[in-house]
């Protein structure tokens, strides 16, 4: 079996584990004490870099990076995320750290709260404010969901590093096709039925995207209420909720390799958020929203109750993909097979608040 690096943020610190001739070995924790809410896996370098968004209730939030597999850490000696003065803003949280596509080396985006973009040119080092979208004239009207007000969620497009695509808490998606010069509101057919108007331009509780192995236009969505795929990177959005046991979640993943298939994992309700039916069951699409299955071999059987957040599934990017997620329970899941059957590999963990997975050998 492929050597895979598989890293869990908690609110209490970093986990990482190794699979190397099919056996799993953890280390840990890093940053003990300190909520991870974010990790990225850089794998355009001969050896990858890790970065980590830890937020320190000492000393406040900040990035690291490894260049060693998270053997050692380092920070630089100035904050590498900060809002410029004129702003009037401070950094509470990172809360995406997504390395962008080969078109771009070197680019690093960081989504943050309160909701900005920054972007780095030197693979983590040191960001910028993306000016366009904090300064965006509908910004005034964006309210926090209830995790905050944050960019959440980053998507490049492979062909072309100009084109970007961000989710925030709770504004709704939003793309640039310029590098970030100029930002449009993305959410045509993603519905608000919290708001008055259920169907408006923007103020939507967007939870995660993910992007289709085999088509970068197609794009899925995990909203608050609601599971949509847009065939146009976001220009427009449909309903494929349908065969869900409840379409309320945060988590949505593609495949690495295989067109159309993706992943979520249904919550009860906003009211109650335990796994659908009180069941721990990830389901799939092979069909890009027509039809859903759902995969329980391995997972408990018994009554569940530990939720999967909108950054704790992933993938490896192995074919077949291994798949892994984690819940509030400090519970971690894997399969090696696509996800038709899984293994826990950790219990009792703190609450897990992300997960990242990568071949390394």
């Amino acid at each position: 079996m492929t050597d895979v690096l598989l890293t869990v943020g908690t609110r209490k610190g970093l986990f990482t584990a190794r699979r190397r001739d099919g056996r799993w070995e953890f280390d840990g924790p890093h940053f003990p004490a300190q909520a991870v809410y974010a990790v990225g896996i850089d794998l355009r370098r001969s050896t990858p870099r890790l970065l980590v968004g830890a937020d320190s209730a000492h000393w406040g939030p900040s990035v690291f990076h490894s260049d060693d597999l998270g053997a050692t850490w380092t920070e630089p000696s100035k904050a590498p995320v900060r809002f410029p003065k004129d702003t009037g803003a401070s950094l509470e949280r990172v809360w995406q750290l997504h390395p962008a596509g080969p078109a771009a080396p070197g680019v690093v985006y960081a989504g943050t709260e309160p909701a900005a973009l920054f972007r780095s040119e030197d693979e983590g080092e040191t960001f910028e404010l993306v000016r366009p979208l904090w300064e965006h004239p509908t910004r005034s009207r964006w309210q926090p969901g209830g995790g905050g007000e944050a960019v959440h969620t980053v998507v490049t497009d492979p062909r072309d590093p100009d084109a970007v695509t961000v989710a925030v808490s709770a504004a709704g998606v939003f793309r640039t096709l310029d590098g970030g010069a100029s930002w449009s509101p993305s959410n045509e057919g993603v519905s608000a039925v919290f708001l008055p108007d259920p169907n408006p331009k923007f103020g939507q509780c967007v939870h995660k995207i993910a992007q289709d192995a085999g088509d970068p236009d197609r794009l899925y969505l995990q909203n608050h209420w609601g599971v949509y795929r847009s065939d146009d990177s976001g220009g427009t959005w449909t309903d494929i909720g349908a065969g869900l046991p409840s379409d309320f979640g945060f988590a949505t993943v593609a495949h690495p390799k295989h067109a159309d298939t993706a992943y979520v994992f249904p919550i009860n309700a906003d009211s109650d958020r335990v796994p659908a039916g009180r069941r721990c069951r990830v389901y799939r699409t092979s069909d890009a929203g027509g039809s859903w299955e759902a995969l329980s071999r391995g997972l408990p059987e018994e009554d569940h109750y530990g939720t999967v957040l909108r950054d704790a599934m992933c993938t490896d990017g192995a074919d077949p993909a291994g798949l892994y997620f984690g819940n509030r329970n400090g519970e971690v899941f894997a399969s090696a097979d696509d996800g038709d059957s899984w293994t826990q590999l950790a219990a009792h963990l703190p609450d897990v608040l992300c997960v990242r997975a990568a071949v390394v050998g």
